[in-house]
């Protein structure tokens, strides 16, 4: 696989900061974007990958928007008991790793310039896997489990849109 850097993916330099915190203070989740070069607090894959503590994403300018939704995700879908001791490693089981890749397509409709079918191209790049051999595949018939769990959890209402809450319990 190529490095991070390498790839032709979108990174937070390509769209305005002010989107990206927005997004995130909708699920009350802040953004901290260090300096190009600088270390990445809570990369759980290093540096340029998005980093988690807390309620704080860590990126980067080079950092892949597809990297900080994943983040992000994972923080919107743990638990308020693991989000707060959360540092760097999200944890949790394969379904929820799964909502989580769900949750990050879908959100990426609420980024001017992402759009879900270019974070889908994005995934793929990175190297994300799954069973019908790429994202599109998976999200449009393979995910209808990790959908399900987003709406029992209360973070997706059955029409799929976003309810722009934590996850509690």
């Amino acid at each position: 696989m190529e490095s991070a850097l390498e790839l032709d993916v979108l990174r937070v330099a390509d769209v305005p900061p002010g989107n990206l915190q927005e997004l995130l203070a909708r699920f009350d989740l802040n953004l901290h974007i260090s300096a190009p070069g600088a270390a990445i607090e809570g990369s759980y894959w290093g540096e340029p990958e998005a980093g988690l503590v807390g309620h704080t994403v860590h990126v980067r300018p080079d950092t892949p928007i597809h990297s900080l939704l994943h983040e992000a995700c994972h923080s919107i879908c743990m638990s308020a008991e693991r989000r707060e001791s959360l540092h760097r490693d999200a944890g949790g089981d394969d379904l929820e790793e799964s909502a989580v890749c769900f949750l990050q397509i879908v959100l990426a409709d609420s980024l001017a310039g992402v759009g879900s079918s270019r974070l889908m191209q994005d995934m793929d790049a990175w190297g994300y896997s799954f069973r019908l051999g790429n994202t599109a595949s998976w999200f449009a018939g393979d995910a209808a489990d990790a959908q399900a769990w987003l709406v029992a959890a209360g973070l997706l209402a059955p029409d799929g849109k976003p309810r722009w809450v934590l996850r509690q319990s």
